[in-house]
């Protein structure tokens, strides 16, 4: 009897346990690297597989929903998401480069070369520096929009590091795929504000412009998410700078092509920013990739995509958890500095 009142509270003690261990309200914390100072978050147990988030353009690591950050950690991964160089609570520990948008995205625009104060590559190398100071060694990377982009690097610099791979509504940054509209490319640009409650509306545009047309957006709750991120950070000058990085960037087409990391690809088939091909285009050039086209989702998390989403990444993430059979198969991808 007493043996079955032993199993009998361990058994129903385990949701309790798993949300203790997994507490998104962890405290953050920082790392210093060579050029900046990261802010960052780990949930989960030190000794369970790490998984790393890499957010998008202008994204703070609170821009990951906690239910999903929650739901990755329950299966038993120690999920770990930080703020890229230029936002949120990141600092630079040295004065960034100059920096003039307007005149790069002229330039863009021309088909002549962008100066980018840092590169793709030099983010990519943040997040392999964030975990050397973790003193992780092997991790998975979920990575999203611009996220999925640097993580796409840290596979090629690190790929006996890198246990698998997946990628979220980005893109190759191949020539010759689909172009968002102007009018979303000049929101996502509009980055200065005379005060708080312009910059809240600024983002609100934008966030509803991102969504689904399958969903209606509630004005209001825009409006908190948009005032949660101001009050946390607010960096204009930061976002320009990550997305001179973006459009510096060559195509990767070659570098996707050397790799050899377990990947999947996530795209949504109402993406406004990045149109569905580009998720099509990024899966043909990774060598046994899988693709998982969800429909209705558009570039950005929505609740009634969450479902769906995690549908797709779970059971990967979880058939991936302990594989490192494909290590042995890759050397370090060489990229050429472009800059």
């Amino acid at each position: 009897m007493r043996v079955f009142i032993f199993l009998a509270a361990l058994l129903f003690g385990l949701p309790s346990i798993a949300a203790s261990r997994c507490d998104v309200n962890v405290a953050t914390q920082r790392v210093d690297l060579d050029q900046v100072s990261l802010a960052y978050q780990s949930i989960g147990r030190a000794s369970d597989p790490a998984l790393l988030l890499v957010m998008g353009l202008g994204g703070q690591l609170i821009h990951w929903p906690d239910e999903v950050v929650a739901a990755l950690c329950e299966q038993g991964f120690r999920v770990i998401r930080y703020d890229n160089r230029d936002v949120g609570l990141s600092a630079w520990r040295q004065a960034p480069g100059s920096a003039n948008l307007a005149f790069e995205a002229l330039r863009y625009k021309l088909g002549l070369p962008v100066a980018a104060p840092y590169t793709l590559t030099d983010m990519a190398d943040d997040g392999l520096g964030l975990m050397d100071a973790l003193q992780v060694q092997s991790f998975h990377v979920l990575g999203v929009s611009m996220g999925g982009m640097i993580a796409q690097h840290m596979a090629a610099m690190a790929p006996q590091r890198v246990e698998s791979l997946t990628l979220i509504m980005t893109s190759s940054g191949a020539e010759g795929l689909p172009a968002p509209s102007e009018t979303l490319v000049q929101l996502l640009s509009r980055r200065s504000a005379p005060n708080r409650e312009v910059a809240l509306e600024q983002q609100a545009d934008l966030l509803a412009a991102l969504g689904s047309p399958m969903v209606v957006d509630d004005r209001q709750a825009l409006l908190r998410q948009a005032a949660q991120a101001y009050d946390r950070a607010f960096n204009p000058e930061g976002v320009q700078r990550q997305i001179m990085a973006v459009m510096a960037e060559p195509s990767r087409v070659a570098l996707l092509n050397q790799l050899r990391v377990p990947t999947l690809v996530v795209h949504g088939t109402a993406d406004p920013l990045l149109p569905v091909m580009h998720g099509v285009h990024l899966a043909a050039h990774i060598r046994g990739s899988r693709l998982k086209l969800i429909p209705g989702l558009a570039h950005r998390f929505q609740d009634a995509f969450k479902e769906p989403l995690l549908g797709a990444v779970l059971p990967y993430l979880q058939q991936h958890r302990e594989d490192t059979s494909h290590w042995a198969q890759i050397e370090p991808v060489q990229v050429p500095n472009v800059l």
